[in-house]
């Protein structure tokens, strides 16, 4: 099975080769909110060979936290952000989950980087949530509870 996304203007699609929509966090720092242009990100930490993009794409590099090199795969037409790379999870990609076709049924299961949170917005109390980046120990036992939620 395989879920699809894409692009604002439809020119870039993706398919992602997995059974259900992918667990998805929010993340607050201040380059998501000005990347995005809204209060938070929606993203889906995947193994990259799962994501297929077709279409004009675009990449825009910077350093990212801790001097890892961020890649960003935008559209060529419409410049919609689709997903990174980051030197610091190689072999994982970072999905925006906000251009799934079914980015309404997502519920984020974290939320990182709270403390550039907008202070009108509240958050679930049993969500866990950091106020940057958690350890990845702690992000792996985040994914394992909401996969345990998600079975009953």
């Amino acid at each position: 099975m395989t879920i699809h996304g894409g692009c604002r203007c439809g020119a870039t699609r993706y398919t992602v080769a997995i059974e259900a929509l992918p667990q998805t966090y929010a993340c607050h720092c201040l380059h998501c909110q000005t990347w995005s242009g809204s209060a938070f990100t929606l993203n889906a930490l995947l193994p990259e060979a799962l994501l297929s993009v077709t279409g004009p794409v675009t990449w825009h590099q910077h350093d990212g936290t801790g001097g890892h090199l961020s890649r960003h795969q935008v559209c060529g037409i419409c410049h919609t952000r689709i997903a990174n790379t980051n030197g610091a999870v190689p072999g994982l990609v970072v999905l925006r989950a906000g251009t799934l076709d079914e980015s309404d049924r997502i519920v984020p299961i974290a939320h990182i980087w709270t403390r550039r949170k907008q202070a009108w917005l509240v958050l679930p109390a049993d969500v866990p949530s950091w106020p940057e980046t958690p350890s990845p120990e702690e992000f792996a036992a985040a994914l394992r509870a909401s996969q345990g939620d998600a079975a009953r």
